[in-house]
């Protein structure tokens, strides 16, 4: 089984590099699942039911969200209307969504979840328990398990992979924003990276105008973050997973920006 990821996508420079770039990626790799993480995509925080529906109609199969995941208040009229989007598991019982979803490719089936961490993040339930309980669960159906780690520290979705080692296909990091170049296979079997990166502008901060930012390092004054306009880029990982085992074969980081165009 082969399973694309696309990092974060913020706003319309994400929405619009996805629309470039993700039919070319699905046609290039031939995935048989394809995962969008979609929790920034309106307007740098959250997500609306219009741009579920666009992310999908431009071929994901399923959208991860994060922390951000109720910044825009139309999320509750529709979180439990749709199939195939997944909120981190570890919120509290009784939030709206789910936290993980078994979906079917051809004859098999892949289980996709979604966690949080705590770290420098809210004191929500603890993911190392909540997701470990739902792996238990969800390997009595399959053995292809992906799981996305929306977290702020390295040392915690590091923690997270060598705790799912073995268990799972792949442990992903998201929520940094910046790709980083440790992609690699556990000694479990567990593919595994500490931030997939982000699907967005190219010249800002974390998607952000870079004189924003700048400016409140520099002041300490608050300030209204806008995502910024301009270039863009491409952040996602391609991951084949074994048959036999549902544990991953490979991990290759995808990277598309005006430095690193995309090739057929």
């Amino acid at each position: 089984m082969k399973v694309l990821f696309i990092a974060d996508v913020v706003g319309s420079p994400g929405r619009n590099a996805l629309k470039d770039y993700l039919h070319k990626l699905k046609l290039k790799h031939q995935p048989d699942v394809t995962i969008v993480n979609g929790e920034n995509a309106a307007s740098g925080k959250g997500i609306t039911e219009k741009i579920y529906h666009e992310i999908k109609e431009m071929g994901a199969d399923v959208i991860t969200l994060g922390n951000h995941a109720w910044d825009k208040k139309e999320i509750f009229d529709f979180i439990d209307n749709v199939s195939d989007l997944v909120r981190p598991a570890n919120f509290p019982k009784g939030t709206p969504g789910v936290g993980y979803l078994i979906k079917k490719v051809g004859n098999k089936k892949i289980a996709i979840i979604n966690g949080q961490g705590r770290t420098f993040m809210a004191p929500i339930d603890c993911p190392f328990t909540v997701l470990n309980d739902i792996v238990q669960e969800v390997r009595k159906k399959t053995p292809y398990i992906f799981v996305d780690f929306h977290a702020e520290a390295t040392s915690e979705k590091q923690a997270m992979g060598w705790y799912l080692d073995g268990q799972v296909s792949a442990v992903v990091g998201t929520h940094t924003h910046v790709q980083t170049a440790d992609e690699r296979i556990l000694h479990g079997g567990t593919a595994y990276i500490t931030d997939v990166g982000m699907t967005g502008p190219y010249d800002g901060i974390l998607g952000v105008d870079k004189d924003v930012v700048i400016n409140r390092f520099m002041t300490s004054l608050p300030a209204r973050f806008e995502v910024t306009q301009g270039r863009e880029q491409l952040n996602g990982v391609i991951l084949t997973l074994n048959d036999k085992t549902g544990l991953a074969d490979s991990i290759q980081r995808i990277t598309i920006n005006e430095e690193r165009p995309f090739f057929d």
